[in-house]
């Protein structure tokens, strides 16, 4: 029975796969023949009687086989690597071993890159919209955040040139901040991932108007200063006037003579009379 296995690695390392059977290194390698092919069709490498009598021209200088443990080395890794690799190796035209590997090549992606804009405001909340962007890694990515350890959605996109190709992902986010909150992104793949955390302030350049005085408030006060206004009025019309006796005009000492000197001589008359009596 066939053994699948599985192996894992990134791009720029060095890997080695497997083969199902190793040569002791105590026999003759000839009548040997051993060889490896990707996705069945190529073949990356082959050996005869412990010769190389062929290599595929994208793994040239990239490759290289023991030819007594079979193992298949790959360096330096890149994304088009990946695939399901086939070792095969026959004594006399016999297949003595026929095993597949997979190989799973990933790319790490760039530390997520968060921003954010405010794009309106208002007393009671601050409206924003938040940008995450990583790039260059493989395979596509799973974009995920958290509010405040909350989970939210990005509205994500991803860019490649083809399906083995890196992966560019951008997130938007549109939140209303009413308080100060911690937004982080999160850029996994292949069971790895990649986090950025941001925090969000709410602006608080807003100014409240002073709220204008209630029309009752208003009213009483019109009524006060009316009132007021008709007491003055009354007290000056019908509040008899105080005289002061200091303030009158004095008289003249020189008109108080002549009214003195035209008075009739009281004493003269009374003298008169006693007199004819």
């Amino acid at each position: 029975a066939r053994e699948k296995r599985v192996v894992k690695s990134k791009v720029g390392e060095k890997v080695s796969l497997p083969c199902c059977r190793e040569i002791p290194r105590s026999e003759s390698l000839q009548g040997y023949r051993a060889y490896w092919q990707k996705n069945v069709t190529d073949v990356v490498l082959a050996y005869s009687d412990g010769e190389m009598i062929r290599i595929h021209e994208r793994y040239r200088n990239r490759t290289e086989m023991d030819p007594w443990d079979l193992i298949l080395w790959v360096s330096p890794l890149e994304i088009l690597d990946n695939g399901t690799y086939q070792c095969v190796v026959q004594y006399n035209s016999v297949v003595t071993c026929d095993e597949s590997v997979t190989l799973f090549v990933t790319a790490d992606f760039s530390q997520p890159s968060v921003t954010a804009d405010v794009s309106a405001s208002s007393c009671d909340s601050t409206e924003m919209v938040i940008v995450c962007s990583s790039h260059g890694g493989f395979p596509k990515p799973k974009m995920s955040g958290a509010l405040n350890n909350v989970s939210v959605e990005w509205n994500a996109s991803w860019v490649s040139e083809s399906s083995l190709s890196p992966y560019n992902v951008t997130g938007t986010l549109v939140l209303n901040v009413t308080n100060d909150v911690n937004i982080t992104c999160s850029v996994e793949y292949d069971g790895l991932a990649k986090s950025t955390s941001l925090p969000l302030k709410k602006t608080n350049d807003c100014v409240v108007p002073p709220a204008p005085p209630s029309y009752n408030v208003i009213t009483a006060s019109s009524i006060i200063v009316i009132i007021f206004i008709l007491a003055i009025i009354l007290a000056a019309r019908y509040l008899p006037r105080r005289v002061c006796p200091h303030c009158c005009k004095p008289q003249d000492p020189v008109e108080e003579g002549v009214k003195e000197g035209a008075k009739p001589p009281v004493s003269s008359k009374v003298t008169s009379e006693t007199s004819s009596v």
